[in-house]
């Protein structure tokens, strides 16, 4: 409903159709909540999804960020939710002894405004934003 800031919605849907179920589970959210860290503490590999406002970057920017094990600077920039992905990961590791390997995937979206769909410029990276995931899923798989 705010346009680009669904491109995580619909990154999701196109992953979906790509790996079995049995490979990957995919969590679609509004926001990032406390209770996502039992979710998270399943999985040796997680990638957070979503929208970046414009300040960080222009449209369609791809960013990929290894969360590692330390928080970056500008973390809760990033995402426009009251937790970051970091802090989830770092529940998940305070509260269940999880360290799994983390990933926040932004694109630098162009219309947050109330609209159905993705801007022009979104939609058109989308593919790449997919294919670069999917490298990521391939990638770690590899080595683990």
């Amino acid at each position: 409903m705010r346009s680009d800031d669904g491109v995580g919605w619909t990154a999701a849907g196109a992953l979906g159709q790509n790996f079995p179920s049995a490979e990957i589970g995919i969590a679609c959210l509004h926001q990032l909540a406390p209770e996502l860290a039992e979710t998270v503490r399943r999985f040796p590999c997680v990638l957070f999804v979503d929208a970046a406002s414009a300040t960080h970057g222009h449209p369609g920017e791809i960013r990929v960020e290894d969360l590692g094990r330390q928080e970056p600077a500008d973390s809760a920039t990033h995402f426009s939710h009251a937790l970051s992905p970091h802090a989830i990961v770092r529940l998940a590791e305070t509260l269940y002894g999880a360290k799994p390997r983390a990933f926040a995937v932004t694109v630098t979206g162009q219309n947050f405004d109330y609209a159905e769909g993705l801007s022009p410029a979104i939609a058109a990276v989308l593919p790449h934003l997919v294919a670069r995931i999917e490298a990521l899923v391939r990638d770690w798989d590899d080595a683990s």
